[in-house]
């Protein structure tokens, strides 16, 4: 029995010395080294990277910024003089990874994605004097360059009403001048409308039209009102009561 208990007692010593010479060795060392190194590679290295990398998503446009607003390049600035940006634009860049250094500029996301804006109801004439009331709406997008987005950022303090002012003039003017009751198809009012705005909206608001709806229309009350009138006007009864009155 007592040399059962010493042969248990043994082969855990055994155990227990083999541990510490393995320890003891350089087999722990190379081990502990190539964990270092395996552990540099997965979690080290990329949070480096990640602070000389700016990732842009598709969909977005960065602009780089100083103290929140946009830094605009100026005429003796580096970028200018070797040909790689132009003077009074900002610093862009499009959606994907872009070597930079973020520590030291910072960068602002553009949501250059389409949306839509809806006009306000308005009652226009037509040429042949025809009323209507019109419900119409448009959709853009900001233009991800240096000189749409420094006139999107910096010139225009909402960019959305200064497009709804210049696509519902441009609406009204192709308003007045169609004739009859009944107005034109969607396609052919988009493309005439567009004709008329898409420049001026690039040039004012650093944003692109991209289409002009009708979503509804029709004779506003007071035109067909008076035209109700004018048809009672010229019935027998009031041509025989003007008439008498002469």
């Amino acid at each position: 029995m007592n040399s059962r208990r010493f042969a248990r007692v043994n082969r855990q010593s055994v155990s227990v010395d083999a541990i510490f010479s393995a320890l003891g060795t350089g087999t722990m060392s190379t081990l502990v080294k190539s964990g270092t190194a395996v552990l540099t590679t997965l979690l080290v290295v990329p949070a480096l990277l990640k602070l000389f990398i700016v990732t842009v998503d598709e969909g977005w446009a960065a602009i780089r910024t100083r103290n929140g607003k946009p830094i605009v390049r100026k005429a003796t600035s580096r970028s200018v003089r070797t040909g790689k940006g132009t003077a009074g634009e900002v610093v862009v860049l499009h959606s994907g990874s872009h070597g930079a250094f973020p520590l030291f500029y910072w960068y602002k996301l553009i949501d250059v994605r389409v949306r839509s804006t809806d006009l306000p109801a308005r009652h226009l004439t037509g040429a042949t004097g025809h009323q209507h009331l019109i419900h119409a709406s448009f959709e853009w997008r900001p233009v991800p360059s240096g000189r749409d987005l420094r006139v999107f950022e910096l010139d225009v303090v909402n960019v959305k009403e200064r497009a709804a002012n210049i696509v519902g003039a441009a609406l009204r003017d192709v308003i007045h001048a169609t004739d009859g009751p009944v107005l034109p198809r969607n396609e052919d009012i988009n493309v005439t409308v567009l004709a008329h705005c898409a420049e001026r909206a690039l040039s004012a608001g650093g944003i692109e039209i991209l289409s002009v709806m009708i979503t509804g229309d029709a004779l506003t009350d007071g035109y067909l009102l008076s035209q109700a009138l004018r048809e009672t006007d010229r019935g027998p009864a009031a041509v025989a009561a003007l008439h008498a009155l002469n």
